[in-house]
């Protein structure tokens, strides 16, 4: 099977990878333009232009894509079929006409829950049990075309939204692989989204950081590990802002107002909602390293309020 390839972050690396591996016929692939990074401003490749190159693979980034340069390039390569898995642009449906089986896409969620973007932190973020990865069929509308495979895993208790990312990047590549393969071979289902299911999620930013502690300890849990590796929670102690990395449960009560310090001695204990509790377990002074919170407590004291 003849594929072009289009995918941008580590998350797409993956399944160029595994195709790679699994000795897919690459026409090309297509990566989003290079980006000024760090404090010399020079140009970096994406992880899946780093990837192409390294074996050889023609690398397309088109800065557009409804201007015909990118539908001439896809129909120069002639592909079977197109792979997108977190490329970064909507394709247009004239590019999407072009393959003989169409357009395939792997998301990190069970659709129809969570189309758009970052699905795997808001999966974390909203306290599910479960979560996983979906290979469908691209369509006009963002992430609404018909399902072909999905596998689910459960998100643990304390998992980070970049553990859970990694885990779930294995995974949409080996069902790409399988769903590559099912296609070719004319067995894929093709099953319609229930639009009517459908969730949307948007882009994470720092302005969600700060803890609220008028909510209970396990959605403040969800916060924090949901917002690893970035952008990462925030708490007000002292009057700084510190970053918060690690939190358990505990089975402290309280009186005080949710936000209150109630424990500050060997364990860092703060109010939640309804007078239960949380304890901080690894956390940041600015301009600091981040560190367990007694290392922390047993240099710095921090009244009880």
């Amino acid at each position: 099977m003849r594929v072009v390839f289009m995918g941008t972050p580590d998350f797409a690396a993956a399944s160029l990878q595994k195709l790679i591996e699994k000795n897919y016929d690459i026409a090309g692939v297509f990566t989003q333009p290079d980006k000024p990074k760090g404090r010399g401003m020079e140009l970096s490749f994406s992880p899946v232009k780093e990837l192409a190159l390294k074996h050889d693979l023609p690398v397309y980034q088109p800065e557009k894509m409804r201007d015909g340069t990118a539908l001439g390039i896809v129909r120069d390569l002639n592909p079977d079929i197109l792979v997108v898995v977190a490329y970064g642009r909507i394709l247009p449906d004239d590019i999407l006409a072009v393959p003989r089986f169409g357009a395939v896409n792997v998301h990190g969620s069970l659709l129809p829950k969570y189309r758009g973007a970052a699905p795997i932190q808001w999966a974390v973020l909203n306290g599910d049990k479960t979560t996983g990865v979906t290979t469908m069929y691209l369509a006009h509308d963002m992430d609404a075309g018909d399902v072909i495979y999905t596998e689910e895993t459960e998100i643990g208790e304390f998992e980070t939204a970049g553990e859970l990312f990694d885990r779930l990047m294995v995974m949409g590549a080996q069902l790409l692989d399988k769903t590559l393969r099912d296609i070719e071979a004319g067995t894929a289902p093709r099953t319609p989204q229930d639009h009517t299911q459908a969730t949307y999620v948007k882009m994470l930013d720092k302005s969600i950081c700060p803890i609220d502690w008028n909510k209970s300890p396990r959605e403040i849990v969800k916060h924090i590990y949901g917002l690893q590796p970035w952008p990462v929670a925030t708490m007000e102690l002292e009057g700084r802002s510190f970053r918060v990395f690690g939190a358990a449960y505990t089975e402290v009560k309280t009186n005080k107002a949710p936000g209150s310090v109630v424990k500050a001695d060997d364990s860092l204990v703060m109010a939640c909602a309804d007078g239960r509790c949380l304890e901080i377990t690894e956390l940041q002074a600015p301009g600091k390293k981040r560190m367990q919170a007694a290392d922390f407590l047993r240099g710095h004291r921090v009244a009880v309020s």
